[in-house]
């Protein structure tokens, strides 16, 4: 660009020829006072302004103050010509700050060149907006840099950087971006065929979904399906091979975007990420001898272990993972060290059994002297999280020797460390005086107040230990060099519980004074005040050394310092008054013990290590730790998939809907547009209409048809059922002349635990022209459920589309034929009785032509909702007397009898169900009854 423009290109010349700061500040203030007379002149064209705004911003790169040519840079960005607009975006993103008033003119070019179809011009924008991204630009052009994202004409580079714009923009206004109102659109971008576009959209998925995690929940099935292609079927093409290895950075994300989400219920699921694990793991056993290609392989290794542990930490890839480990953490490579130690310290945090890693406790405590700090801090880390009861007396005896020679940067933390860990596995409470003493003697400056704090929380509250914790701290006292904290300690314990001591040789009240004020003159104010707090206290208990006290506060009542004045005037006043005995024994009486509390060590340790834009999974300190957190987790994650067993009859695919009348009606409901295919707390927004609804109630009794249809799509299923398991067939149709992609399907059940519906295995995300796909669901029913599950699908057809459809799964899919006579009827009949077993009711109905009862049509009802139609049992032959069993693999067997009574006359229809339980009653009712039923 320089040598385009000669001006510029001299200026540099100028620049880098003066020899010292004063010749090179005076060329920079001529040029810059030519610059502002040329620009005050005017009548500037596009080259000559492109000139100066340029030498401006090598003006302002070599670190000068610039306050000329904002409007000029402003002026270029509407520029047609790709140089001049270049400069002009350059020098906004330079020299003007998010909140500059200047912004605020651009915002317009801006938009124009997003919505323009220039890819060069959509490039400068976002790089513009990614750069500077204040919260104005970003609230008023989000919207347009998602459109561009989501766009089906915008090439792969554009959607690449606007994805990363729009991560930029979350990361600094998340408020701004409707997250959860774009979920589905941009999770389905994860199955764009570029995987540099998918790398960069799974980059703002992870971010997104961390703070949204039921609106994205879709993305944990993209993401399986995506590590299955790359790692198993290797579906890449050869520019994303990295050394051999597929996209090792997609992978990395794609297993870290795994470990925000619960583990999976569906088994198709959990056993190809099974697969997926393994194939990485297998891969990764045998170390190659070249650099880059182990660095690839071991970043994705690291994060699937990390998965593994996630998923499961008893299954056989975990105990995999830890000889992987343990191998790792010998290594002579420094980062490969360092991970090592950081997954380790991961599978203690969750882990059941800390077996697998003690056995190699020796060489993650010869870690602590490790060369690099790095190193020393994860082995710090693992440490703690593997301490437990049995080894808590040898890792913390190995972190106080430690203390002393550690670095000052580990200091701190491992003061909090080994003060938790002291508290939490204590075997004694002396071993607990001893140890904490001890690091607070070692320590020093590094022991924060929250840590004698509770020592002295534990001390009063443990009657048993208040005299032995005045011997040890007093011992301790005499010690020639005492720190502060100590003092602080001792000053508190010896004023509540020096009582106890005082009769035992070298304890003696006046020792003890002595010894404590001793240190009181290499003490700060507030250590001096607590210690006068500690002296009034013996005035009461110790009336012996009553004089000394009193010449202390005497001395303090005249210094300069406040708090210390006012202290021993008042503490004077009290010990010197005629009625002190009675009046210092109320006031000076013992502290109670204090109230259950959360240890504030915990609380200090947690905010030292701070969450970056990428949260951690996980937390230091053993298994105990991390639950709280995946509470809140799963209560965060309102739509969960749901698990099933799978059925042995895969095999057997279901026949095709080819030879059924699936030309719908003229009148076609359409899918909802847009992406907000859910409503509050997860619940589905299910698609309305009289055909739906016809289409839906006619397939609870029958067993294959059409359960949707549209100008797009076409839906049909087949069923079969058995017991208390069955299978689905869907038959998704496409239409158009154009492939419906990025298509996603999933399954809301409202009562998991009653119904489990998972899919056979992972759907197709294209479904090509003209074309029709099956999908196999295996459904099990647990216990009884009212409301039918809800399939959920979004797909790209020119523009993003989403629908909702209920599935003809009811409890009459589960009952099973039974055999009665007439007397074994009747005798079941009368033995269950009315209500609240019976439900009942009469509702109106239709003749044929011939005016006659549909007969034929009762009968195919109540046969289609699997009740075994009783010939010759009611007297009645117009009357229809069925029975059924219900079968749950967790609530057992339901019996249920039915009679079906029409009134031709009165062209009204009685039916009657009496079941063991009134609610299987009162469902077979209302779905009986539907189909039969003249609605008003």
């Amino acid at each position: 660009m320089a040598s385009n423009m000669r001006g510029l290109t001299q200026f540099i010349a100028d620049i880098r020829g003066a020899r010292v700061r004063e010749l090179e500040e005076k060329r920079i203030n001529k040029e810059m006072a030519n610059i502002r007379k040329k620009f005050k002149d005017g009548n500037l064209d596009g080259y000559q302004k492109k000139k100066y705004v340029a030498k401006i911003i090598f003006t302002y790169i070599l670190g000068y103050k610039v306050d000329v040519g904002h409007m000029e840079a402003v002026n270029l960005i509407s520029s047609p010509k790709y140089s001049e607009k270049q400069i002009g975006y350059l020098a906004v993103t330079l020299l003007m700050h998010e909140n500059s008033d200047f912004l605020r003119l651009v915002v317009n070019s801006i938009r124009k060149d997003l919505d323009g179809n220039n890819e060069v011009d959509n490039c400068l924008a976002l790089h513009a907006i990614a750069n500077v991204g204040g919260s104005e630009m970003a609230e008023a052009l989000s919207e347009d840099v998602h459109r561009l994202l989501i766009s089906p004409t915008s090439h792969s580079f554009v959607k690449k950087k606007a994805a990363l714009t729009l991560l930029r923009l979350y990361r600094k206004h998340p408020d701004v971006i409707p997250a959860a109102e774009w979920a589905l659109r941009i999770v389905s971008i994860m199955d764009d065929e570029d995987l540099g576009v998918v790398i960069c959209v799974t980059s703002l998925v992870m971010a997104l979904a961390q703070d949204h995690l039921a609106p994205f929940a879709v993305c944990y099935t993209k993401a399986v399906d995506r590590l299955n292609r790359l790692v198993i079927e290797h579906e890449y093409s050869a520019t994303y091979a990295y050394y051999k290895v597929p996209s090792p950075w997609l992978q990395v994300k794609l297993l870290r975007l795994l470990q925000y989400y619960p583990p999976s219920e569906d088994p198709n699921i959990c056993t190809i990420l099974h697969q997926v694990l393994q194939t990485i793991m297998n891969n990764s056993a045998e170390p190659s001898r070249n650099v880059q290609h182990n660095n690839a392989q071991h970043a994705i290794l690291f994060e699937a272990i990390g998965l593994a542990i996630h998923l499961d930490t008893n299954s056989p890839l975990v105990g995999t993972a830890a000889v992987l480990l343990a191998r790792f953490i010998s290594s002579k490579e420094t980062n490969v060290r360092y991970l090592g130690l950081d997954t380790m310290a991961h599978l203690a945090a969750r882990a059941d059994s800390l077996g697998p890693i003690k056995k190699q406790q020796d060489i993650i405590i010869l870690s602590l002297r490790d060369k690099d700090i790095s190193v020393r801090r994860r082995a710090l880390d693992l440490l703690y999280s593997m301490c437990d009861v049995d080894n808590s007396e040898l890792i913390v005896g190995e972190l106080l020797r430690y203390l002393k020679v550690a670095d000052y940067a580990l200091r701190e933390e491992m003061v909090l460390k080994i003060a938790i860990l002291t508290e939490k596995y204590a075997n004694s409470y002396k071993w607990y005086v001893d140890t904490i003493l001890q690091l607070i003697s070692a320590a020093g400056d590094h022991v924060g107040d929250e840590v004698w704090y509770r020592v002295v929380q534990i001390v009063t509250n443990t009657e048993d230990l208040q005299e032995y914790a005045a011997k040890v701290i007093f011992e301790h006292l005499k010690a020639p060099s005492t720190h502060e904290s100590l003092v602080k300690v001792g000053g508190y314990i010896l004023g509540e519980y020096g009582h106890l001591i005082a009769n035992e040789p070298g304890y003696s009240p006046i020792e003890q004074f002595r010894v404590l004020h001793s240190k009181s003159q290499f003490c700060v104010a507030a250590t001096r005040s607590l210690l006068l707090s500690t002296y009034i206290k013996w005035v009461n208990v110790f009336p012996e050394i009553k004089p000394q006290l009193l010449n202390i506060f005497e001395r303090y009542r005249h210094v300069l310092d406040s708090e210390l004045q006012q202290r021993a005037c008042e503490f004077y006043a009290l010990a010197s008054r005629p009625d002190e005995d009675e009046l210092l024994q109320n006031v000076c009486e013992e502290m109670p013990p204090f109230p259950p509390r959360v240890s504030a060590l915990l609380g200090r340790l947690n905010q030292k290590h701070g969450d970056t834009g990428d949260k951690r999974t996980w937390v230091h300190g053993g298994k105990e730790a991390n639950i709280d957190r995946e509470v809140v987790k799963k209560k965060a994650l309102l739509t969960e998939t749901n698990g099933a067993p799978a059925s042995s009859d895969n095999q057997d695919i279901l026949g095709s809907l080819a030879g059924l009348d699936i030309s719908g009606p003229s009148s076609q409901p359409e899918p909802s547009g847009g992406s907000d295919l859910f409503l509050v707390n997860g619940t589905p927004r299910v698609a309305i209409g009289p055909n739906v609804d016809r289409w839906f109630d006619k397939l609870t009794w029958n067993a294959e048809g059409v359960l949707y249809e549209d100008v797009q799509i076409q839906i049909g299923v087949k069923s079969r059922y058995q017991g208390h398991i069955g299978q689905l067939a869907i038959y998704l149709g496409n239409k158009v002349p154009s492939a419906l992609t990025s298509f996603t399907t999933s399954i809301h059940v409202s009562d998991p635990e009653a119904l489990s519906v998972t899919f056979a295995k992972i759907p197709p995300s294209t479904i090509a022209p003209r074309t029709q796909t099956q999908q196999l669901i295996h459904i099990e029913c647990k216990k009884f459920f009212s409301t039918p599950p809800v399939l959920s699908l979004s797909f790209l057809a020119g523009s993003h589309q989403t629908l909702s459809i209920r599935l003809p799964i009811v409890i009459t899919k589960f009952f099973e034929h039974v055999k009665l006579g007439q007397t074994d009827f009747f005798e079941r009949w009368k033995l269950i009785g009315g209500p609240p077993r019976e439900a009942q009711n009469v509702f109106p109905v239709e003749l044929t032509s011939a005016g006659q009862l549909d007969l034929v049509k009762n009968r195919q009802v109540v046969g289609g909702h699997r009740l075994n139609v009783l010939d010759e049992i009611d007297p009645n032959p117009n009357n229809i007397v069925a029975a059924g069993v219900l079968h749950m693999s967790v609530e057992g067997k339901v019996g249920c009898l039915l009679r079906l009574e029409p009134n031709r006359e009165a062209k009204l229809c009685r039916v009657t169900v009496r079941s063991t339980s009134e609610d299987v009653a009162s469902e077979v009712l209302k779905l009986v009854q539907k189909p039969l039923k003249i609605e008003s």
